[in-house]
């Protein structure tokens, strides 16, 4: 419950942002010198661009959220084996040998979405925040498929 506060938060103060930045490009198109309305245009691209990756970031969780909904009701949410240092952190060594067992389900039900969920979760364990955006992207894929 605190994540999606502070994510809706983080929302709301964007927007406001978004909306001010927007409010400074408008104002310099208005001044209509050509410097001002080249420059007014391209403020008003910033705020477009950080909508357009909200928006695909805020798509991005929902639907990882439904399928983490889906996984869970099947009773086939990967369960947290992971080894703990003294201090919380995740053992490295635990980690790649979640992962290359997630790795090898994976290869051996390459269309299951399931699988590539599971292998999304042991990226991000293993830290390769990148490739577990991509691994959980594959498996909404999948999941939408027919």
């Amino acid at each position: 419950m605190r994540a999606k506060i502070t994510y809706f938060v983080l929302v709301a103060l964007l927007l406001v942002y978004f909306l001010l930045v927007g409010g400074r490009g408008v104002a310099l198109i208005r001044h209509g010198t050509a410097a001002t309305v080249a420059f007014g245009i391209a403020v008003l691209v910033l705020p477009l661009i950080g909508l357009w990756f909200l928006w695909h970031s805020t798509l991005f969780a929902q639907r990882a959220g439904r399928l983490s909904k889906q996984l869970e009701e099947e009773g086939g949410l990967p369960v947290d084996e992971l080894e703990r240092t003294p201090s919380g952190r995740i053992d490295r060594a635990s980690a790649d040998a979640v992962f290359a067992r997630r790795q090898a389900e994976t290869e051996e039900q390459p269309e299951d979405w399931r699988s590539w969920f599971r292998l999304a979760v042991a990226y991000h364990d293993a830290g390769d925040t990148p490739r577990a955006r991509k691994a959980m992207q594959h498996a909404i894929t999948l999941h939408r498929r027919p």
